[in-house]
């Protein structure tokens, strides 16, 4: 499928050189930068806020897709907004007033996106559908990169397409993802294919280009 989109997780990028590593990854045909944000509270690892996503804004004009896995998102959006977040992500887990919250996001010029952990159940997304651009599944549990992905995650991605019935919502897959694990979420209806360690492998642009290319053609006949 050509208009899948990979976001790769800067989570596997080596953080000693982020912009480096963000221009490779530009250079090796990414489509959006996915940005992870642990607040070591709602997820046991912390990463980076918005002074680092600011110092790396302007190495690449690609999307800046950040996932807000922290506990208190409603006091951030904007600090995002101003550090150059394209597409902001709250998880519907520590979210009181959704509804809110994405309005509140798109009103910042942002496209809103709720994420979803693998235990969650996606008919909390019911009465938010008109306000979301994006679903995030989940298919890890969150905060740590590397890990396996949990089938079950495929099933879910079905169901929430057949409930956004024909919305232009894109819904994007974290966890796991590689060239074995992409086909079945891409046939289920995943449109952003978020990867780590698929794409960061080998430490140079032609590796990457290599890496996205494989999760790319992987999808290519679906």
């Amino acid at each position: 499928m050509s208009d899948v989109k990979i976001s790769p997780s800067v989570l596997a990028a080596d953080f000693g050189r982020l912009a480096e590593e963000i221009q490779a990854v530009d250079q090796a045909g990414a489509d959006w930068i996915h940005l992870d944000v642990m607040d070591g509270h709602f997820v046991p690892n912390l990463t980076f806020g918005p002074p680092i996503i600011k110092s790396v804004r302007g190495v690449t004009t690609k999307t800046f897709d950040a996932h807000l896995m922290v506990t208190n998102p409603d006091r951030l959006l904007d600090t995002y907004r101003e550090a150059g977040a394209d597409i902001i992500t709250v998880h519907a887990e520590v979210c009181d007033h959704l509804d809110r919250t994405l309005s509140h996001i798109r009103e910042l010029g942002c496209r809103a996106g709720v994420s979803l952990n693998p235990h969650t159940p996606e008919d909390c997304l019911r009465y938010i559908l008109d306000r979301v651009d994006l679903v995030l599944v989940m298919s890890v549990n969150p905060g740590f990169g590397g890990q396996s992905f949990i089938p079950t995650a495929v099933d879910k991605i079905a169901r929430i397409r057949d409930m956004l019935d024909g919305r232009e919502v894109d819904i994007q897959v974290d966890g796991g993802i590689t060239a074995e694990t992409a086909p079945a979420v891409v046939a289920a209806g995943a449109t952003v294919l978020v990867a780590g360690s698929a794409v960061f492998k080998g430490g140079s642009v032609d590796s990457y280009k290599q890496n996205i290319e494989a999760i790319r053609g992987s999808v290519k006949s679906l």
